[in-house]
């Protein structure tokens, strides 16, 4: 059947609303080496905080952003990391995304230079895991997708809800 012939009977809204940004910080790339899909490199997440309507607190250290530098110059990550709530509840965080730009933009995020966000593209979606019983259990429940920027020594994620 083409797309000419389909009727969309129902068609939800798709609605997003912004939650907390993540500001991670960061220590220097590991390069793993080549792997099969590209180069591989691990970014250890040495701590931050975040914060926005929806939840605040700080960036537990001590986990990273597994990274496959692909072979058409794009960098898919699967950063893996512990958020603690304002009210000390622990929430695991799974957010894979993808980075692309003109090549001679992302040499530049390779090398640690602060370029603007409108220069290239970052985007991730994200899922949570809080404690059963906890006041944030709702994030069990929730798709989350992000804009996300890349600094020097920090990851900036813009995580919003998907309603």
């Amino acid at each position: 059947m083409s797309s000419a012939h389909y009727k969309v009977i129902y068609m939800p809204e798709l609605n997003l609303d912004f939650a907390f940004t993540v500001r991670a910080t960061l220590e220097q790339p590991i390069v793993v080496g080549q792997a099969p899909d590209g180069l591989r490199r691990f970014v250890p997440i040495t701590g931050g905080s975040f914060s926005g309507p929806l939840l605040t607190g700080k960036v537990v250290p001590g986990s990273g952003d597994w990274q496959i530098v692909r072979s058409d110059g794009a960098l898919n990550a699967e950063a893996r990391y512990t958020l603690e709530t304002e009210d000390g509840v622990r929430v695991s965080v799974t957010n894979r995304g993808i980075r692309h730009a003109p090549p001679d933009v992302m040499a530049r995020l390779t090398r640690g230079e602060l370029v603007a966000p409108t220069d290239y593209y970052f985007r991730t979606a994200a899922t949570f895991e809080a404690p059963v019983g906890s006041a944030h259990e709702w994030l069990n429940r929730t798709l989350f997708v992000a804009t996300a920027e890349r600094e020097p020594n920090t990851a900036i994620i813009h995580f919003f809800r998907v309603l």
